[in-house]
């Protein structure tokens, strides 16, 4: 089986370090050989992380919230349709073997929470030492922080060795 890694962040007023930041995780998550996963739409972080993937060559997953395709990013290689809304934030956390936020919004912090109460491994990449704090202490076995792209992805590769 493929390994999938979701990237999830805020689709609109995604910061455009957030952006940045997403576009090269989907980069390097096209080199490892991994899916990327993500809610799917043309908006913020699921769009520049959908880009990046597609600009390395990789293939991407589009989880939609509605009963179409509407809004969907040109970047998406398989759009599953589920009509239903932020439930389908369950679908994209439960989906990924890792689970990256590349910044917060509403939405974001509702997949952080769903992953880290189904287990399921997290990393929080943003600056904020604040957030750290607060998702650390409700799952501190699944929840790690990196400041950078790159400690991201080696923390994927460390996750990826102990749920092998």
């Amino acid at each position: 089986m493929k390994i999938i890694i979701g990237i999830m962040g805020p689709g609109k007023n995604a910061l455009p370090v957030d952006l940045e930041n997403a576009y090269q995780l989907g980069q390097l998550i096209a080199q490892e050989g991994w899916l990327l996963l993500t809610g799917g739409r043309k908006a913020g972080v699921m769009e520049a992380a959908s880009q990046g993937t597609k600009s390395s060559g990789g293939m991407t997953i589009g989880i939609l919230p509605g009963n179409n395709y509407e809004g969907v990013s040109e970047a998406v290689d398989i759009a599953i349709v589920t009509d239903m809304g932020n439930a389908r934030n369950n679908i994209n956390v439960l989906s990924s073997h890792v689970v990256i936020a590349c910044g917060l919004g509403v939405g974001t912090t509702s997949e952080i929470a769903l992953a880290l109460k189904a287990d399921k491994p997290v990393i929080l990449l943003n600056n904020q030492p604040e957030s750290y704090q607060f998702f650390q202490n409700l799952n501190p076995n699944n929840f790690y922080f990196t400041q950078d792209v790159k400690s991201a992805i080696a923390k994927v590769k460390e996750i990826l060795k102990i749920i092998k």
